[in-house]
């Protein structure tokens, strides 16, 4: 702990530095996004209405060997996006350029909120929460990038290609496209914080690795079906590159969280 204690308004006044610096970190790259955000636009966030997206065209490899895996070499694909109100363009560019400034600024966030608890901390807790810091910041970009290169092709190119009815020509709204980029990653990103949710509460003694013992067939099941929630495809294949992910996740949580107690016993004991 540190040695001269804060008072209730220097925590005030260090809370209010903190959010002051967070929202200007927000505000700056919100201007830089909102500057390039044409040239992101085209290029990243339209980049999955393409055939030669980058997953498509790994997909269209590893597909192609086998015959009964859906096609994923088709180059005629493309979604077709529409804007059908006069300021949708607009405050678009403007939401984009604010969601983009909060994924790049998301470590000094991170940081900000470290260094306003970190006076309250013993040393050893330091260590932990440090590492937790890190490892939760790591494991958000990736399932932002699961969610980007993976979750949200697929889903969009099976409802995209989805025909009802030959007399039906299918255009995607502008909103409709950016309501499912921003929501698919954005919550992949949160799903893949799995593991440190877990850890947090066996620290705290809510859970322990028994519980994922003994729920697990439960778990595959509901995994299933959350994947055919995400990629409403049929075929297993498309299946499984978002269940997968998502199991290791609950692995991933299994491995962190602590043993029973009867079993950190035996260890105790076996290690004397």
């Amino acid at each position: 702990m540190q040695q001269d204690e804060m008072s209730f308004w220097d925590h005030l006044e260090e809370l209010r530095w903190t959010l002051f610096r967070s929202i200007a970190a927000l505000f700056v790259f919100a201007i830089v996004g909102f500057a390039f955000m044409p040239y992101l636009f085209d290029n990243i966030v339209m980049a999955p209405c393409y055939a030669d997206f980058i997953t498509f065209r790994a997909m269209c490899k590893v597909t192609s060997m086998v015959p009964f895996f859906p096609d994923f070499c088709d180059d005629t694909y493309h979604v077709n996006i529409v804007n059908i109100k006069l300021a949708t363009q607009f405050f678009t560019h403007m939401t984009t350029s604010f969601w983009l400034a909060l994924l790049l600024t998301f470590p000094y966030l991170v940081y900000e909120i470290w260094k306003f608890i970190a006076p309250a901390l013993y040393e050893n807790e330091k260590r932990n929460v440090r590492w937790v810091f890190l490892f939760g910041t790591i494991m958000f970009f990736i399932g932002c990038a699961v969610g980007y290169l993976m979750v949200f092709p697929m889903t969009l190119r099976f409802l995209a290609t989805y025909q009802l009815s030959e007399a039906i020509t299918e255009q995607v709204s502008l909103e409709s496209y950016m309501d499912n980029f921003l929501m698919l990653i954005f919550v992949m990103g949160v799903v893949f914080e799995m593991p440190l949710v877990s850890w947090l509460l066996s620290q705290l003694g809510l859970i322990n690795r028994s519980l994922f013992h003994q729920y697990r067939r439960h778990a595959i099941v509901f995994l299933l079906v959350a994947a055919a929630f995400i990629t409403p495809s049929g075929d297993p294949f498309t299946l499984g590159i978002v269940f997968f992910p998502l199991y290791g996740l609950f692995e991933l949580s299994a491995f962190f969280v602590r043993k029973p107690p009867v079993e950190e016993e035996e260890d105790e004991e076996d290690d004397e």
